[in-house]
């Protein structure tokens, strides 16, 4: 199945739309993790809600969802860029016991510190700009309430989400009424029960049809008495940027020291990398050169200092 999303707007009625399915890219996720199925259902639905997310910013960039956890998922981290390049991962607890039915604050929001984060990072920054940042406590009991809380909360932006995933496939709907622009009260009158009439058709769709429907087919039924616009279908698909360059700047940041006595502790450092599996080993003569590089950048930028 190739992966699909496909945007639409509900004509003279304030409410844009999307659905996507991701086979592909799920698939590519999981072969790198034997993770549990209640694992798989909450990245999987956040993996698809990240994609529903990502293709309405107009942004150069990357954004990181974030799910940070007290319980036994500690971590689960989405990336999608403008392109709709994706990667996904979860780190669990090393004493992790979870049940196919652990819900999602049992797994994460079990001491009632869970967090969620949204992270946009642009490709090409200015000098002194920082990647923007939203954090907000976990409030919601699923994927799908968390974003709604956040996107109500951080972006004032009535949104409503249905999100499923399995082994196999995650799909999603994302539903949002458009920001006000003016008008008289009749028109926002409208605009309120537009939404409203939208909503409920989405709360007909149940999880099980989600995931057995491919999305033309889910678009029809659930809006074939409505007026919509439908634009050109779009395809994520996963995507790792990990290169040995960027394993390699994250050793220097360790420290020579720590990353010298590891080396010569274990022969070789094998790292692989979180998201796509992918092995990189750095063994004496390389660690070596790490820091040797890092040493001759510094003498010569302290070179140039003297001179000029």
């Amino acid at each position: 199945m190739t992966d699909n999303l496909q945007k639409f707007m509900f004509e003279h009625a304030g409410v844009r739309g999307e659905l996507v399915e991701l086979s592909s890219s799920w698939q590519q996720v999981l072969a790198n993790h034997a993770y549990p199925q209640a694992v798989q259902i909450l990245l999987g639905e956040m993996m698809a809600a990240a994609a529903l997310l990502c293709a309405n910013l107009k942004f150069d960039g990357t954004m990181i969802m974030q799910i940070h956890g007290d319980g036994p998922v500690r971590l689960m981290v989405v990336e999608c860029d403008a392109e709709l390049r994706m990667r996904a991962t979860a780190k669990l607890s090393d004493d992790a016991v979870i049940a196919d039915d652990a819900t999602l604050p049992d797994l994460i929001h079990a001491h009632g510190h869970g967090r969620f984060v949204i992270t946009l990072d642009p490709n090409n920054k200015m000098p002194g700009q920082q990647a923007y940042q939203g954090i907000v406590p976990l409030d919601g009991e699923s994927i799908a309430t968390v974003i709604e809380n956040y996107m109500q909360r951080s972006e004032q932006l009535d949104t409503k989400l249905w999100l499923a995933a399995d082994g196999q496939v995650t799909r999603g709907m994302l539903l949002q009424k458009l920001p006000k622009t003016g008008g008289s009260e009749a028109q926002i009158d409208d605009s309120t029960e537009a939404w409203n009439h939208a909503v409920m058709l989405g709360d007909t769709l149940k999880r099980d049809e989600l995931l057995s429907t491919d999305i033309a087919t889910l678009m029809h039924r659930l809006f074939w008495e409505q007026t919509i616009r439908v634009f050109d279908l779009v395809h994520p698909q996963f995507y790792c940027n990990c290169t040995r360059e960027k394993v390699g700047n994250m050793l220097k940041m360790l420290g020579e020291e720590e990353v010298s006595t590891a080396v010569a502790e274990l022969g070789q450092l094998d790292i692989n990398c979180d998201f796509c599996g992918k092995h990189y080993g750095f063994d004496t003569v390389d660690c070596a050169q790490l820091f040797v590089a890092s040493t001759l950048t510094e003498g010569t930028v302290q070179a140039a200092d003297i001179k000029h």
